[in-house]
């Protein structure tokens, strides 16, 4: 089937002459034409030989092209739609008694109901009359080849027009670390090219599809030079998918601690901070198992963190996926001076992730989400970053400021609400487990439970210290009890991080000695400005003194009985010298240190009160002092607060 019709536009193009002298042409006679639409086509075999040739050469060019380029599947289901429409609307013109418009329009909207749907409709969109004219001319000229409705523009055949000199000098900005825009790489570019005599260079487009096709082509040079190796990790190495259903519930825990975006009221010094929570998240339900807020990531809190979830687990975990920060491979987790550390006393295996690697680490996602549905809820957010600040915050927004609400909550009322956060954070489907909610999971695999006193004892930290003068110091305190008194050896102590009030000591065989509890320090005036309480305690720390002190004259004395003191060198060479006569003296000494009944001295006359309450007679002169004091401002502070 030959088609020998050609528009004006597509004759000018291949004469190359402008239209308006094809059109004086037609006026002149000179072509066989006819009027289609509002344009005239040209009957082919009445021009010249050598224009036949011309447009015989074009169309057999314009095949070939069609072959080279390739195009997308998308494209070419597009071309084949608008291909079977114009079949179709060419049946329908053949029982048409209308004109050609009129058959466009009204085989346009029985197509319009029939396709309404169709997703190859919707991006053809509306066709007009024009449209489907030209789609039928350019299928007739290829010979109903479906190809030449595919849109050229997209096809990739065209290599850059930029010389070898301009890539180079452009390339450096682009690939240079200091990130510079395409823009302004193009402006520098040029620059460079002019200062070098270039003056003949490509337009700014040509740049930027220059610029566009080498970051498909070279995506991980790209990256990698402008912005680094961990950029080419996170965004171009491909990555490695986890099989999580080769896991059991409680089996793996991640770890890691989370600064919190909103504030709280500092407990210590009441002002507003924001605080740390320390969380951990079975890996297999995706479930926070076990948490703990604090104002700063320290030991403590993440022991407190895991003990929380081994009790809502109801069993130890196997292994711990965590942190790779200076508190979560703190020596209490791990080893101290050659004494076994937490893991290894709970039967669990750590396992560190890499430092600066947060997608190794799934509860890094959970802490984006919390914050999303928890963070944001609270009328003391302040966000994490600049960008992320609420608009009360901002500069100059008045009305946002006198609108916020100034509640701040404690740390103890953020842990409540957190827990009310978790029915909603259990509620959610279970991405691990189809068709179960991350509850549902958790549930299924909990332990039978674990005894607390068994966990806690189990968690109690060694450490080896020296017992010194008021015992032992640990953690900028005092640990005493009597049962140190008068030794100075090594001792190896048992703490907890949830009670720091006592601890154990032990000899360094093993044997128990006695339980230290924490001392305080005394009011210096505690007999002036002191209350009770104070006065109490400075009475009990002097009675101790003394309690040590005749303690440790009466082991002297034994000792003397027991004939192990004496002066060995005057023994031997001096013979006047009596040993025995020494003793003598001391014994009888002692004797009468024993058997002294003088009145005691005082230090204070609370101490003298006591004393004489305590004996069965009293002389005149005692009584008197007994009426004397129990009047004072000093009775009445001490004795009525005891209830006396």
């Amino acid at each position: 089937m030959n088609y020998n019709w050609i528009t004006t536009n597509e004759l000018s193009e291949i004469l190359d002459i402008s239209t308006s002298a094809i059109r004086q042409n037609i006026k002149k006679g000179k072509y066989q034409v006819r009027k289609v639409c509002k344009w005239y086509e040209i009957f082919i075999p009445s021009l010249d030989i050598e224009i036949q040739n011309k447009i015989r050469t074009q169309k057999e060019n314009t095949s070939i092209a069609l072959k080279d380029i390739q195009y997308s599947e998308e494209d070419k289901k597009l071309a084949l739609t608008k291909f079977d429409l114009v079949m179709q609307w060419r049946n329908f013109t053949v029982n048409y008694k209308g004109g050609k418009v009129e058959s466009v329009k009204d085989f346009m909207k029985i197509y319009d109901i029939r396709y309404k749907n169709s997703q190859a409709y919707v991006k053809i969109n509306k066709v007009s009359p024009a449209t489907m004219f030209r789609w039928n001319k350019k299928l007739k000229d290829c010979n109903d080849n479906w190809q030449i409705l595919l849109n050229k523009y997209k096809g990739f055949t065209k290599t850059t027009q930029l010389s070898e000199i301009e890539k180079e000098i452009f390339l450096k900005f682009l690939l240079h670390p200091n990130q510079t825009n395409i823009g302004k790489a193009i402006k520098l570019t040029k620059y460079v090219l002019q200062e070098k005599g270039i003056t003949d260079f490509c337009c700014d487009m040509t740049y930027r599809r220059f610029a566009r096709k080498y970051i498909q082509e070279h995506y991980d040079l790209w990256v990698f030079s402008r912005e680094g190796g961990k950029a080419l990790k996170d965004k171009v190495i491909p990555y490695i998918e986890r099989d999580i259903s080769q896991l059991e519930v409680g089996e793996v825990i991640i770890g890691d601690g989370h600064k919190l975006a909103f504030q709280v009221i500092n407990p210590f010094d009441g002002k507003l901070c924001r605080p740390t929570l320390v969380a951990y998240q079975d890996w297999k339900s995706g479930a926070i198992v076990g948490f703990e807020v604090m104002l700063e990531e320290n030991t403590q809190c993440i022991a407190s963190a895991l003990r929380n979830s081994i009790i809502n687990l109801g069993k130890i975990p196997k292994y711990i996926y965590q942190d790779n920060g200076k508190a979560f491979k703190a020596d209490y987790f791990t080893n101290l001076d050659g004494i076994t550390g937490l893991f290894v006393r709970l039967g669990i295996t750590p396992i560190f992730a890499q430092p600066y690697n947060a997608k190794a680490k799934p509860i890094e996602r959970l802490f984006r989400e919390m914050q999303d549905s928890f963070e944001r809820l609270l009328p003391s957010f302040v966000g994490s970053c600049i960008d992320n600040q609420p608009a009360y915050l901002k500069r100059n927004e008045k009305i946002h400021k006198k609108c916020h609400s100034n509640y701040v909550p404690t740390i103890e009322q953020v842990i409540k609400l957190l827990n009310y956060w978790l029915s909603f954070h259990y509620s959610m489907p279970c991405k691990n487990v189809e068709g179960k909610t991350i509850g549902e999971v958790l549930e299924s695999g909990k332990g039978n439970g674990v005894d607390t006193s068994m966990l806690d004892d189990l968690m109690m930290v060694s450490e080896i210290k020296k017992i010194g003068r008021n015992g032992i110091r640990f953690l900028k305190s005092d640990y005493c009890d009597e049962s140190l008194y008068g030794l100075r050896i090594k001792a190896v102590i048992k703490y907890s991080l949830f009670d720091l009030s006592e601890i154990k000591v032990y000899d360094t065989n093993g044997k128990f000695i006695c339980i230290a509890k924490q001392m305080e320090a005394t009011n210096p005036l505690a007999n002036y400005t002191g209350d009770a309480k104070d006065i109490e305690e400075f009475k009990q720390k002097i009675k101790q003194q003394k309690r040590l002190e005749q303690q440790t004259v009466k082991k002297y004395f034994a000792e003397l009985k027991k004939d192990k003191i004496g002066i060995p060198l005057l023994e031997d060479n001096y013979s006047d010298y009596n040993p025995i006569d020494d003793k003598k003296l001391y014994l009888s000494e002692f004797k009468d240190f024993e058997e002294d009944n003088s009145p005691p001295k005082f230090h204070n006359r609370y101490e003298k009160y006591d004393y004489l309450k305590k004996k069965d007679t009293l002389t005149l002169e005692e009584e008197n002092w007994i009426c004397n004091y129990e009047r004072s401002d000093e009775f009445q502070l001490i004795y009525s607060a005891e209830g006396r």
